[in-house]
């Protein structure tokens, strides 16, 4: 059975982005996750205990973890936990790790500017069935082929926003607005 939780924390460690022996990419990074509680008796927020987890991301989205998330980022995920002994020599001691399925910033702190990548497919993968047997595409390659070009909803929105016409996307003039308007409160 798969545990499934969310999380709410801290990144602690910068995600480090690594590719294995087989060509999967493997981002890691600690999450520290602390909880504060009202103390009536003194009338002050306390900290308590902090638990670390180790969070393992795979694929695009690993690549996407490497290149968003900096140590400090308060950020929310969902994945699958797996808890595990470890032993060391004479150390012992037990590991907590999420598989993410999903990670973002937490926008309780702060705002966010998000950027959808497009899904570049080389032409020999064209064809390919698809599933494990076809090797995914890298989401930070940016050669010339790209059957994605016409499609909406992979490319980088850059201005103000998109409307939607018969014939694909066209851009929307906007006035400029300040940081101070942008924010509603």
């Amino acid at each position: 059975m798969t545990d499934i939780v969310t999380l709410a924390g801290v990144v602690a460690t910068k995600p480090e982005n690594v590719r294995t022996s087989t060509g999967l990419t493997v981002a890691n990074f600690r999450l520290a996750s602390s909880q504060r509680r009202f103390d009536r008796a003194t009338s002050t927020w306390v900290d308590g205990d902090t638990n670390w987890y180790t969070i393992n991301a795979y694929r695009w989205m690993a690549n996407n973890v490497a290149n968003s998330l900096e140590i400090g980022n308060h950020v929310v995920l969902t994945g699958r936990l797996r808890v595990r002994n470890w032993t060391s020599g004479d150390k012992r001691g037990t590991a907590v790790e999420v598989d993410v399925d999903s990670i973002g910033h937490d926008l309780a702190f702060g705002v966010s500017h998000f950027t959808r990548l497009k899904a570049a497919v080389p032409a020999e993968q064209q064809g390919a069935a698809s599933g494990d047997e076809a090797p995914e595409p890298d989401p930070l390659d940016s050669g010339s082929h790209d059957p994605a070009a016409n499609d909406i909803w992979s490319t980088p929105v850059t201005g103000a926003g998109l409307s939607h016409d018969a014939d694909g996307p066209a851009e929307v003039e906007s006035e400029d607005v300040s940081d101070t308007e942008k924010v509603p409160f």
